[in-house]
């Protein structure tokens, strides 16, 4: 998958580290667009086909709900959110739209496990489909460099300053 992400990721930057991807099964032909780049993205990253849980919910409003329990229940270091909602005709999806993102930011937030924003919110299906790996990129793409990106930063934060001997000159 090519991407222009600004990120610094080595090739084997995911290698040995365990993954969940929740998908939405609503709109599903672009949420496996969203998945295939989040896995091609993974897997180029040194990630094993092993290590990656993939868990389907019905709609993106279950997404959070699903992520809480991975997190509760499976070891892993980061989880992708993936699904589409698009613009009807009422406000609903905005509705939708806001109770997913502050949802999967609490999980990110008060877990400790990054939670990564793959869920589209475009006003209509040709948007949608080019950030599905169209003319925009794939936002499965990004939001798989999101989490190795914060798997990276959080191990940093963990492991502390980096010593330096420095001289003081006596």
């Amino acid at each position: 998958m090519k991407t222009t992400s600004k990120l610094k990721l080595a090739k084997d930057a995911a290698h040995g580290t365990r993954f969940a991807i929740i998908a939405s099964l609503y709109h599903e032909e672009l949420t496996k667009d969203l998945l295939e780049g989040a896995l091609d993205t993974l897997k180029a990253l040194g990630a094993r086909a092993d290590d990656i849980l993939i868990y389907w919910v019905p709609g993106a409003f279950e997404i959070p709900a699903a992520a809480r329990e991975v997190c509760q229940h499976q070891d892993v270091k980061a989880i992708i959110c993936l699904g589409v909602i698009l613009k009807g005709e009422t406000p609903h999806n905005e509705y939708i739209a806001r109770e997913v993102a502050r949802g999967v930011a609490q999980i990110h937030a008060g877990s400790g496990v990054p939670a990564t924003f793959g869920v589209l919110t475009a006003d209509t299906l040709e948007q949608a489909k080019a950030r599905a790996g169209g003319s925009k990129g794939n936002k499965g793409v990004e939001a798989a460099e999101a989490a190795v990106a914060m798997i990276q930063l959080i191990n940093e934060i963990k492991q502390g300053p980096k010593k330096q001997n420095k001289s003081v000159g006596f």
